[in-house]
């Protein structure tokens, strides 16, 4: 097994380690944020940090990088106060890609990349209608993050869209049966496969299969 220190891939080119320090963390979600603009603008880019916060109160965070040049996501939902989180699919990967190109704000990505948006909300804030999950998300809070300039943005889960076909008894969602991808580094699209699912795990309790035995 290789070993590189960091003080090995402080030595490497820039690209050379931004994918090694990128992948070496692990499969990350892969999601299109859609916000749009006081002057009426959509907007959509590619994130790969989006997490789960807690579900009582649903919610979730991602982080921005520092604003030391406009950033349209992070303008938009401050002014608005909404956002949409939206699943990638493999069908949508291209598209998804796209976005992380730096088009102006008087721009809409959706048109340049040709992702259709649709609005499911009472609130004027874009969905990607080809997402097989999306959330409406309302902005509470930011925090900087010291150590990079980073802000990580935590906001409530107001809304969930899904395919029918991804819900199961428990109120469980599927991820694979809508096709949705991950991301492996910055660059890399994959499509996770559901192995096994296991019921609640206590002390000394065997380990139980609930996907198998149907859910």
């Amino acid at each position: 097994m290789k070993k590189i220190k960091c003080s090995e891939w402080d030595s490497l080119s820039k690209i050379h380690r931004l994918n090694l320090i990128n992948s070496c963390t692990g499969y990350k979600s892969a999601n299109l944020i859609g916000t749009k603009s006081p002057n009426g603008i959509p907007n959509v880019a590619v994130f790969s940090s989006v997490t789960h916060l807690g579900s009582s109160p649903a919610l979730l965070g991602f982080i921005l990088r520092p604003n030391v040049v406009p950033r349209n996501t992070y303008n938009n939902l401050k002014a608005t106060g909404y956002f949409t989180v939206n699943h990638i699919a493999q069908n949508m990967i291209a598209q998804a890609h796209q976005t992380s190109a730096s088009y102006d704000a008087e721009i809409s990505e959706f048109e340049m990349v040709n992702l259709e948006q649709e609005y499911l909300s009472d609130i004027d804030v874009p969905f990607v209608k080809d997402s097989p999950v999306k959330l409406l998300c309302r902005y509470l809070n930011e925090y900087e993050i010291v150590e990079n300039n980073t802000i990580h943005i935590i906001a409530a889960i107001e809304e969930i869209h899904f395919r029918d076909e991804m819900l199961h008894n428990d109120y469980w969602l599927q991820l694979d049966q809508g096709e949705v991808v991950a991301v492996n580094g910055l660059d890399g699209y994959c499509l996770p496969k559901i192995v096994d699912r296991f019921d609640y795990a206590r002390p000394n309790t065997p380990t139980k299969s609930i996907l198998k035995n149907g859910t």
